[in-house]
């Protein structure tokens, strides 16, 4: 259960350090954003290594599903932009993989 909080924690921090890094090269924005950026990118990494499980690889398998969803939210919220069905189609199909593989009972 302790990953349900992580994994939002960590998506947030890796959509933020990421969109930094977009606005300085894509959107013009100052330099200054590449500081933030970098400090979101190491907290993201850090909160990959709290979530309890035995393989680093899947932990951030199941990282992948929700990143994506949080991505889907970060495009509508931050960038205005509405999914389509098929972007929520997608990232529905991706957190249920995300919860077989983080969830799955294991031997």
């Amino acid at each position: 259960m302790k990953s349900l909080l992580i994994y939002p924690l960590a998506a947030l921090a890796e959509i933020g350090g990421c969109f930094a890094f977009w606005a300085w090269l894509k959107l013009d924005r100052s330099p200054f954003w590449l500081a933030p950026g970098v400090v979101c990118l190491i907290a993201f990494a850090g909160l990959l290594t709290l979530v309890p499980s035995d393989a680093a690889g899947r932990a951030f398998a199941a990282y992948g599903g929700v990143y994506i969803c949080a991505s889907l939210v970060w495009m509508a919220v931050v960038e205005k932009t509405t999914p389509d069905r098929w972007d929520l189609i997608g990232g529905l199909v991706c957190l249920v993989g995300a919860g077989i593989i983080l969830f799955g009972p294991r031997a």
